[in-house]
């Protein structure tokens, strides 16, 4: 390969390199300019001409009003999302496709502003309470979505008999809660959502649970730094049932009991006898609710329930999927959400220093609740906010920098359209570049050549130019060479 030319070689050589300096130029300012007033009439004769149009020039306020700064920290809450954060969350949210995609799911998307009818279901859900809803201007009743499973519901009774079950969906989107802030816990997140339509068999969780720990094992986080704390709604039933509790309490039930670990005991107590639930009840549930073992559940319950068979099928299949290590029979766990009807799980840390980092479970009868046809379902959701923590604080988080393969520069300003030209050519053929815009010396476009990671540095120069070829340097390497603008890959 021939070597450099001579006048590219100038450019190129470390100790040669050099900036120019500009002199700033300095422009009068029209007299009529100066003064206020002036400004005053030359704004109402434009708006004159402009027909009063709004986007015509209006008067300046006058010299003792002061302009009001903005506050430019986003609404509390929420969050801004320059590069480097940007980086994170598309590295983040490929991970989430990527597995999703390994398991045979297929993306759908929902509106962020649902009818607010959508999320209100029960009387006593939190959610009720942490709702960003509104009234629109066609007098409509709307909210910010704060799940995306009451969305997935409707999707499914509007496409009805159209789509062939079983379903495997997944979904990554923003969700909206007004809630108090925490480590991990903000007013919005976005969440990842993988769903099972039309699966009656305890093997649609098993699966789902599958798809977390692969997603675990990709991000480097093991058995040893989480578990997932597995339960059925049918042991609250059988339960309740056993106590003649009445079938209308089971939902108001379950949301108390899930508050089992942010309130004491006692307040647990009161707030079930205040819903209707008998002392000696009462009293069955909080045994029931400590107990961490099957056998030991098998031992209250017996062998014939519906509970206890889902439970040993789902355990049972953990060994054959591989992440036995990772789960564990956990009474207490209910999910808050009124629509849950089988089994149900939470991934924790096993330090505790973190809330939740997801949950989910089987929602068999969600659909008519919006009067559609029941069928049977389970899914998840993720939020992109607690496991951001947890890498942290296992030193997992990655530094996830810019990356670009070229960086082209002109090294005269009337070579600016041949640099253009170069940078289409290696843009049709799939390769990323970064074109230095404007006269900037050799000394700045090394310093962003090594900011953006570029791997290749390409000049253009009038002698080469002429010649149909440009200057490469890797930069890895500092390797440098002519080439012809023909073969340049």
């Amino acid at each position: 390969m021939p070597a450099i030319h001579s006048s590219l070689s100038f450019y190129l050589k470390p100790l040669l390199l050099s900036h120019s300096t500009f002199s700033p130029r300095k422009f009068p300012i029209p007299k009529q300019l100066l003064n206020p007033r002036n400004l005053c009439s030359l704004a109402t004769s434009e708006s004159a001409r402009n027909g009063g149009r709004s986007g015509a020039l209006s008067p300046p306020p006058s010299v003792s009003e002061e302009i009001q700064r903005i506050d430019v920290n986003p609404p509390k809450g929420t969050r801004d999302f320059p590069p480097e954060e940007m980086r994170l969350r598309n590295w983040l949210f490929n991970n989430f496709r990527e597995v999703s995609r390994l398991f045979g799911f297929e993306e759908v998307d929902y509106p962020v502003l649902e009818t607010e009818a959508l999320f209100i279901r029960k009387a006593g859900e939190e959610i009720r309470d942490q709702l960003y809803c509104f009234e629109d201007r066609g007098n409509r009743r709307v909210a910010l979505r704060p799940e995306l499973t009451p969305s997935l519901a409707r999707l499914v009774i509007q496409k009805g008999k159209s789509v062939s079950l079983p379903l495997k969906w997944f979904a990554i989107g923003q969700c909206w809660r007004y809630e108090r802030m925490t480590r991990g816990r903000r007013r919005e997140h976005y969440q990842w959502n993988m769903d099972i339509i039309g699966i009656p068999e305890v093997t649609a969780e098993a699966e789902l649970i599958s798809s977390i720990v692969t997603f675990f094992k990709r991000l480097g986080i093991t058995a040893s730094d989480v578990g997932f704390r597995v339960s059925s709604r049918k042991v609250l039933q059988e339960v309740l049932r056993c106590n003649s509790i009445p079938e209308n309490l089971f939902g108001k039930v379950c949301i108390i009991i899930d508050k089992i670990e942010k309130i004491s005991i006692d307040v647990i107590r009161g707030d079930l006898k205040s819903a209707g639930v008998s002392e000696e009840a009462i009293e069955q549930l909080i045994q029931v609710l400590s107990i961490k073992s099957l056998t030991e559940l098998e031992e209250i319950l017996g062998s014939a329930g519906e509970a206890i068979a889902d439970l040993k099928l789902l355990f049972s299949l953990a060994e054959k999927f591989g992440y036995s290590d990772w789960i564990q029979f956990d009474a207490s766990v209910v999910r808050g959400l009124a629509y849950y009807t089988g089994i149900v799980f939470e991934c924790f840390d096993r330090d505790g220093k973190l809330r939740a980092i997801c949950g989910g479970g089987r929602y068999d009868r969600l659909l008519s609740t919006f009067g559609g046809d029941d069928l049977p379902a389970c899914g998840f959701g993720f939020g992109d906010a607690v496991i951001v923590e947890l890498l942290k604080e296992k030193g997992l988080l990655p530094e996830v920098n810019l990356q670009v393969e070229n960086i082209v520069c002109a090294l005269d300003q009337n070579l600016q359209g041949a640099a253009a030209t170069v940078a289409t050519i290696l843009r049709g053929k799939g390769q990323t570049v970064d074109l230095v815009l404007e006269s900037k010396p050799l000394k700045w476009v090394f310093k962003r050549a090594a900011r953006i990671n570029a791997q290749r540095l390409i000049l253009v120069g009038n002698m080469e130019w002429e010649k149909g070829v440009v200057g490469v340097k890797i930069l890895s390497s500092g390797e440098q060479f002519e080439i012809k603008l023909d073969v340049l890959e």
